[in-house]
């Protein structure tokens, strides 16, 4: 196993990791360890989601398991987060907000599946990448304000809590924008992919047309 897909199995394995640090089992817990530590675990699983892939690239070492694996890591330590969350931080996480956030990352998958299968490509658009960074942003803070309703530096104040619920529904509404531009950039593709389609099946019966009366002339 190569550099870059041994990190994406590190993101793998750090989910049952931020699970058990979410999990009212975890020993260290009422002095803010917990959330650090999830926090900590959270932001290095996520950086190694674009450590993998610049090393893939970087080093030639693109491979169908790297492929297969990479948004499998992806999907678990997302679901796995907003899933945990809705029961460590239900005051910040709603179940609703959960079902949406994992169903968008599955509804993409499923469109990149079938422009594969159609011969084309989806590109992450520049919506995705910021929904990913607010993602993080989010995660974190909804992590934090467990512990924290507000953190004291001084003279200056940042409320967490209300940090925490920003990202949050912020990152709802960039995720519902950024799905809606994955399916139209998709539905573009698809038909033109199927108008192509149907240019070289005309293509092809209309020589046939032609070959099959002067083969028969001939006879």
């Amino acid at each position: 196993m190569n550099l870059p897909n041994s990190i994406t199995m590190s993101r793998i394995f750090s989910v049952p990791v931020l699970i058990w640090m979410l999990s009212p089992i975890f020993p260290l817990r009422g002095h803010g360890e917990q959330e650090i530590g999830a926090s900590i675990v959270f932001i290095l699983a996520s950086i190694t989601d674009g450590v993998d892939g610049y090393l893939a690239r970087r080093r030639g070492q693109i491979t169908t398991m790297g492929m297969l694996l990479d948004p499998v890591a992806d999907k678990l330590m997302v679901s796995a987060a907003f899933i945990c969350l809705v029961a460590y931080n239900p005051h910040i996480v709603k179940p609703w907000i959960a079902v949406l956030v994992i169903g968008r990352e599955f509804l993409v998958s499923g469109l990149r599946s079938i422009a594969t299968t159609e011969g084309f490509t989806i590109e992450a658009s520049d919506l995705g990448k910021l929904k990913t960074v607010i993602q993080i942003v989010s995660v974190v803070a909804a992590i934090l304000a467990h512990g924290w309703y507000e953190w004291h530096f001084g003279w200056f104040i940042l409320p967490v809590e209300w940090t925490a619920i920003v990202a949050i529904y912020f990152m709802v509404i960039v995720s519902i924008i950024s799905a809606v531009d994955y399916f139209v950039a998709f539905w573009k593709k698809i038909d033109h992919a199927s108008a192509d389609t149907r240019r070289k099946s005309s293509f092809v019966l209309s020589r046939r047309k032609k070959v099959i009366p002067a083969t028969a002339k001939n006879l």
